[in-house]
């Protein structure tokens, strides 16, 4: 490898990592210094190290109990972005359609989904299916408006020159306004990715069974808030994932919209 590679390589590298890693560092430092200076009782604000402290109590039990919240976080939000891409394809499909239906899921969507929370129990009783009908209440709706706002913004010359091509109605649809609309359904997407842990994490603090939310509704009730905090800390931890995650699938199959970006 030549300098002039390594050069640019090195800069990527470090924005890519170093940067992450230096917001990451700074503000556990940040954190520490504060609980340090103003002496903050762990009661109400514990240090990093009193965090790291309450892992290394339970570590299984903490590792156990963020599995079981993120298969309930995964399962969600697969349904909820199936689900979205599908409503959005056949909203925006009709203008009719969109005109009757949108208003109703606009409705649904500004319901506080705590309120549904205790419901969702009458209805499906205990477990893992009202958590995971609460993860797909709470993150599908971006899905759908980010793709519908995609799938509504192909440019019209686009559309006339697969027009001209004998293009059918579908394969527009497929091959100009979807590739056209990948971006924003990234978009959506990403926005919903931790929409869907906090969906979960509602539905275990009302439901305390099982989940890092039960961990912190047991927490609360104990007075061990290092505890809590540990399992804010693996929430958080999780989030950061799975966003990069979606971050990641999105170069892998719309690269072209990040040099367009660029």
């Amino acid at each position: 490898m030549t300098d002039l590679e390594a050069g640019p390589r090195l800069t990527r590298v470090w924005k890519n990592f170093g940067l992450p890693a230096l917001g990451l560092t700074t503000t556990v430092g940040l954190w520490w210094l504060i609980t340090a200076a103003f002496n903050v009782d762990p009661f109400f604000v514990p240090s990093p190290g009193d965090v790291t402290n309450a892992f290394l109590r339970v570590p299984s039990y903490l590792l156990e109990e963020s599995w079981i919240t993120l298969k309930r976080v995964l399962i969600g939000f697969l349904i909820a972005v199936a689900g979205g891409l599908t409503l959005a394809v056949v909203l925006a499909a009709s203008h009719t359609v969109e005109r009757m239906f949108l208003p109703v899921l606009a409705a649904v969507n500004a319901v506080p989904k705590v309120a549904l929370a205790p419901l969702l129990l009458v209805w499906m009783g205990f477990g893992d299916s009202p958590k995971i009908v609460m993860v797909v209440l709470v993150s599908f709706f971006p899905v759908i408006v980010s793709t519908m706002a995609g799938l509504t913004s192909a440019p019209a010359d686009l559309r006339e020159l697969a027009r001209s091509l004998r293009a059918s109605w579908w394969q527009t649809f497929v091959k100009v306004r979807l590739v056209w609309a990948l971006p924003q359904v990234f978009v959506g997407i990403k926005v919903a990715t931790p929409l869907a842990i906090i969906g979960a994490v509602i539905g275990e603090v009302v439901s305390p069974d099982h989940g890092l939310g039960s961990v912190i509704a047991g927490s609360g009730a104990s007075n061990d808030t290092p505890l809590a905090f540990a399992a804010l800390v693996l929430l958080a931890i999780m989030g950061v994932a799975l966003f990069y995650l979606m971050v990641g699938v999105e170069r892998l199959l719309v690269p072209w919209a990040r040099a367009i970006n660029s």
